[in-house]
């Protein structure tokens, strides 16, 4: 074939003569010059390693298939890995919505291409909403650490003050997330970061630290719950209550499967929650399937300061019809560019829908049943690891995720992971250098996934690799 003339299979206007119409139409002769901003300086000048255009479908569907196959997932592999990211189950009819044409490839919402997208939204939201016992739900954003970053920031300028006070059991790549939106010196109010002990005992947050800490700068405390670690924090009344009496705001970070069977943050005084809609219906993905949240009450002071979308039912011109749309879109960067409160930009919105199938797919009961499932399963893996000689799980009271001490052992987390791997399980994620206080750790995620027979395989790996 003529590499002058070729045309290349999957890249939409190559062919030569559309190429030529389009550069006619925008004034130009050669596209070098649609690139004539960027300083030479910053231009690749070598040849990029890529291997030839493959033109044949299935050839190139092969190609891929066994670059693929050099991955071992959770499919080929026993999995007890979360930290984040965690295996649930994800109903055939969740995949089958969100591979809808109208859901899948419409871009935005907008009038030209909107067949139903605002709407499922509009649902997802509504659900979430009830979940959680809050009005107001948020398009979803990147990731967890981002809405949880952008809920401080609202929090800062509500209150007008620049400090949060966060537990130091807190997801450590949450937290940078957060430091990245919160703390840059060289930004306009800069948000300054204080870590609050936690008792390594119980996990519970030091209420006496907190008390130390708080102080007339402290626009939030931001605490989660169930924890990273995995613990149950029981005293949310208690913090929510310690901070309003200082004219603090409480931001509750929450996994939403665990509000089946766990109070919601509104019940017990929380002013914002946010969280990861990941486990309600989304496959675990490579760089995707992650989508954060903010929740709030239907109040005009944390509307306006949200810089996220918000969905709601409006009045038409039509008397007596209603339709779905955004609201307020002048507090987003859709419609302020610079100037809005944060910059947002195209996130998460499929997964919205998805965990809108998963929860109208489920109900209450289905919601109960399922948290019901996952902490009986926790706990029974916990008191059977408990009984492993050397072996000791950490915390009391804990949702999927707990903390096993590897310590009275003699052998690492590393070395016990490599030798779980090779009897084909992924062990729990090794938390001693984010966590050296914990000594020689793991967190260990079960799920509803999980069977006895998963559970007693793990137990019977653990005791065989720690012979």
């Amino acid at each position: 074939m003529d590499k002058t003339t070729f045309v290349h299979p999957y890249i939409p206007n190559s062919v030569p003569e559309i190429k030529n119409e389009m550069m006619k139409e925008v004034g130009v002769e050669d596209l070098e010059e649609l690139y004539c901003e960027i300083p030479d300086q910053l231009r690749f000048k070598g040849k990029l390693n890529l291997p030839e255009a493959i033109p044949s479908e299935y050839e190139l569907k092969r190609h891929l298939d066994e670059i693929l196959d050099k991955n071992t997932t959770c499919n080929d592999y026993l999995n007890f890995l979360g930290s984040g990211c965690w295996q649930h189950y994800v109903p055939a009819v969740v995949d089958e919505i969100l591979g809808r044409a109208e859901f899948l490839t419409a871009y935005s919402g907008a009038e030209y291409c909107d067949l139903g997208k605002w709407q499922a939204r509009f649902e997802a939201h509504s659900l979430l909403g009830e979940l959680l016992n809050f009005d107001v739900v948020s398009e979803s954003t990147y990731s967890w650490g981002n809405a949880a970053g952008l809920a401080i920031r609202m929090a800062s300028r509500i209150t007008g003050r620049n400090e949060v006070l966060i537990p130091k059991s807190i997801c450590p790549d949450r937290l940078l997330e957060i430091k990245t939106l919160c703390q840059p010196e060289n930004m306009e109010n800069s948000i300054k970061i204080k870590l609050i002990e936690f008792d390594k005992e119980s996990g519970l947050l030091d209420l006496q630290d907190l008390r130390n800490n708080i102080s007339d700068k402290t626009a939030a405390i931001y605490f989660e719950n169930p924890s990273y670690l995995g613990f149950i924090e029981e005293q949310g009344e208690e913090i929510c209550k310690i901070v309003k009496d200082h004219g603090v705001l409480s931001i509750v970070g929450v996994d939403p499967i665990s509000l089946g069977i766990m109070a919601p943050p509104a019940d017990y005084g929380a002013d914002m929650a946010c969280g990861e809609i990941q486990p309600l219906g989304i496959h675990m993905n490579c760089g995707g399937g992650q989508a954060g949240f903010i929740a709030f009450r239907d109040d005009d002071v944390y509307i306006s300061e949200c810089p996220l979308l918000i969905y709601s039912m409006v009045e038409t011109e039509e008397e007596g019809q209603y339709a779905f749309t955004e609201i307020r879109s002048e507090r987003t960067s859709y419609a302020a560019r610079d100037k809005a409160k944060d910059w947002v930009g195209t996130a998460s919105g499929l997964w919205t829908i998805g965990a809108g199938v998963y929860l109208a797919l489920m109900g209450p009961q289905g919601m109960k049943e399922t948290g019901e499932t996952i902490i009986q399963n926790a706990n029974f893996a916990r008191k059977l690891i408990n009984e492993i000689e050397g072996v000791k799980v950490l915390f009391n009271t804990t949702f999927k995720e707990f903390v096993v001490n590897f310590d009275g052992t003699g052998k690492t987390v590393a070395e016990i992971n490599k030798a779980l791997e090779d009897n084909g399980i992924f062990g729990g994620k090794d938390l001693t250098e984010d966590f050296p206080e914990l000594g020689n750790s793991a967190l260990y995620c079960i799920t509803e996934v999980h069977t006895k027979q998963d559970v007693y395989k793990l137990v019977d790996a653990l005791k065989e690799v720690l012979k």
